[in-house]
């Protein structure tokens, strides 16, 4: 097929850390107060993300906030909507720390999703899975998720996952995985469904020594990818990843 006969969609995932952007190791504890309290320097961050993000059709976000103490009550996927004119968008609240903080996964589109469904990950709580649907039954899956920190956890996770998308033909999950390119989490996702991974050269985190890959974006092969990037973008531990997908004309996104 020619590059006429299909539609392009630009893809990005970015863990935000609520807007806090730390720079250096020692910023986890001299800054720590960030994580709770409000401060303008947050809103000036979640600002510049909201320009950054605004070139893109559809971003998968992480640890953002749903409105709570430490945000100023902002709800941080509603407000970077607005602000890069996102007319679709949905939030995953998967911890709730009283009005102190309201951990959530996030969705930004400029397409119209024919449906979306919110999934809790096995294991300990707070981890989430947010599926969208453009274009029906025989359309394309999009999974944003937040993986935990243990191995073993993590692996029960990739399998759920799996199970949710091993009918989809056409499907993209990413997020926060934190594991490697190379981690048996991965390579049973790729070996469960027609996933493939999209580039692995670049480290994600941390944002000012990008040593490790853990940031994710996952093509299924019947997609063409293009431009699979890390963007030097430190506005938050770790650094957003994005990537173009060529998509057949005639699936049609929406329904």
């Amino acid at each position: 097929m020619e590059q006429d006969d299909y539609q392009r969609l630009r893809l990005l995932s970015y863990n935000i850390q609520t807007g806090v952007d730390t720079s250096k190791y020692r910023h986890y504890l001299t800054q720590g107060w960030k994580h709770v309290l409000p401060h303008r320097e947050r809103q000036l961050n979640l600002d510049r993300i909201a320009s950054m993000i605004k070139p893109y059709d559809i971003v998968g976000l992480q640890e953002v906030d749903s409105g709570s103490l430490r945000t100023g009550f902002v709800d941080q996927t509603e407000y970077l909507a607005h602000c890069a004119q996102f007319p679709f968008w949905f939030e995953q609240i998967n911890r709730k720390i009283g009005k102190l903080a309201q951990h959530s996964n996030g969705l930004l589109c400029r397409v119209k999703p024919t449906s979306v469904n919110e999934y809790k990950l096995p294991g300990l709580p707070g981890r989430g899975v947010i599926v969208s649907n453009f274009g029906g039954e025989n359309g394309l899956s999009i999974c944003i998720m937040h993986l935990a920190l243990g191995r073993r956890a993590r692996l029960r996770q990739i399998q759920f996952v799996s199970e949710l998308i091993s009918s989809q033909r056409h499907a993209v999950v990413m997020g926060d995985m934190n594991c490697s390119c190379e981690s048996d989490e991965l390579q049973l996702l790729e070996k469960n469904t027609n996933l493939r991974q999209s580039g692995c050269r670049s480290g994600t985190f941390p944002s000012w020594r990008p040593m490790r890959r853990i940031d994710h974006i996952l093509v299924s092969d019947s997609l063409l990818v293009e431009n699979a990037r890390v963007l030097d973008y430190p506005m938050s531990d770790h650094l957003p990843i994005g990537i173009d997908i060529l998509i057949p004309k005639e699936l049609e996104l929406a329904a």
